[in-house]
């Protein structure tokens, strides 16, 4: 993954020409639009203009003072990433809810058991998902898993995820990984992102895979690309879902 803080923080370019794209932009607004990152030379894409779903009447935002238990009170549907332009989208996980199967089904068959006895036990309330294709062959996939509070998703992700490590439970079909991380310009504030990718030689595609603990939301974002999946793209849209959940 690209480790230069400059070439991101001139990246992140609101959609439109606005101007401001920052997280620390993002966590400024009030519930507003959210800008998204312009396409470039080098490789990100044509995302839509983004803007944070309305909150019901009296509802605070996860990481406001009385929110102790870091809620996201928006539809949970309404905070998945939407698909870049020219993408193909799964009909199967087009941003609605999806089951506890289909999350299971990214990981190894023999992992699946302790996993879904690990959701069981962990007061897991929905699964949302969007899934598309680029006309490159990248494909990409965003899971939002929306527990009872912060304490119960961090729990998923530190004890049965094993997801601030390298040693994280490995995706079906993966082999050994790496860790990285998006540098402190590139999320915002009150999320922590843990990110890891596959390490030559890793055959025929090879995947990265990012976690975001968001309060009461641990989202999973998934891209594969056969021969390499480009690091430019992961973190364009690692960044937006992050700054979705902020």
């Amino acid at each position: 993954m690209l480790r230069a803080v400059a070439l991101w923080t001139a990246a992140l370019v609101v959609c439109g020409g606005l101007g401001v794209g920052t997280a620390a932009g993002i966590t400024a607004m009030d519930r507003t639009d959210v800008p998204g990152l312009a396409t470039a030379n080098d490789g990100r894409w044509a995302y839509p203009k983004l803007s944070l779903p309305a909150l019901p009447e009296g509802a605070p935002r996860p990481f406001t003072d009385g929110n102790e238990g870091e809620i996201h009170y928006a539809d949970l549907r309404a905070l998945v990433l939407p698909a870049p332009a020219g993408a193909t989208v799964d009909p199967k996980r087009a941003g609605g809810w999806v089951s506890v199967d289909d999350y299971l089904s990214l990981y190894p068959k023999d992992r699946r058991g302790a996993l879904k006895q690990a959701i069981d036990d962990s007061a897991l309330r929905h699964v949302a998902a969007r899934a598309w294709t680029m006309p490159d062959g990248t494909k990409s996939a965003v899971y939002l898993l929306r527990f009872k509070s912060v304490g119960f998703s961090e729990a998923f992700k530190d004890d049965a995820l094993n997801g601030g490590s390298r040693d994280t439970v490995p995706l079906d079909g993966t082999g050994t990984v790496e860790s990285d991380s998006l540098g402190s310009d590139m999320r915002a504030g009150d999320t922590a992102v843990y990110t890891v990718a596959e390490t030559k030689p890793y055959g025929a595609e090879q995947t990265r895979w990012s976690y975001i603990q968001a309060g009461d939301t641990l989202a999973l974002i998934v891209q594969s690309r056969r021969g390499g999946a480009a690091a430019v793209p992961f973190q364009q849209t690692v960044t937006l879902q992050d700054q979705l959940l902020s």
